[in-house]
């Protein structure tokens, strides 16, 4: 398996739902990696997810990932929620079609090919990595916003 590679996520929109944007920053041993990109018209649990999506669309190789979001949606989702969503045919307790059906199910095959540990941390407060994710966050919106 490959090296261990540590991944910081964050989302920000401006409105919610509103322009939007997705960070994050790989880290596997001396190497960082920092993505961002931004959508119009979406949410913030959108580009929660997203940050997560693309970070590991990057990485090709079967790998032990730990990803660092502040986003309980993101994180209680992949642990625990998904499984009863799968069960239930990606419908939640009203019998409803899940929302961010498309990302859930993206993620979740993403994240089938990895051993990942996925981490709750603490937003906006001072957690070195999250901060620079939240940063590329709100970089991708301003990219957005300026047509790059």
């Amino acid at each position: 398996m490959k090296p261990a590679i540590t991944i910081y996520t964050d989302g920000a929109c401006r409105g919610n739902p509103g322009d939007g944007g997705w960070g994050a920053l790989l880290i596997s041993g001396a190497n960082e990696k920092s993505i961002c990109g931004g959508e119009k018209d979406t949410t913030n649990n959108r580009m929660e997810l997203l940050a997560v999506i693309k970070a590991l669309e990057i990485i090709k190789q079967t790998s032990e990932i730990k990803i660092y979001t502040d986003s309980t949606y993101v994180q209680k989702g992949i642990t625990e929620w998904i499984h009863t969503w799968k069960r239930n045919h990606w419908k939640n307790s009203s019998k409803k079609i899940i929302k961010n059906i498309d990302l859930w199910q993206r993620l979740d095959e993403l994240a089938s090919g990895h051993v990942i540990e996925w981490l709750w941390v603490k937003g906006h407060a001072g957690h070195d990595g999250n901060e620079k994710a939240d940063q590329l966050a709100n970089q991708g919106v301003d990219n957005l916003l300026k047509g790059l």
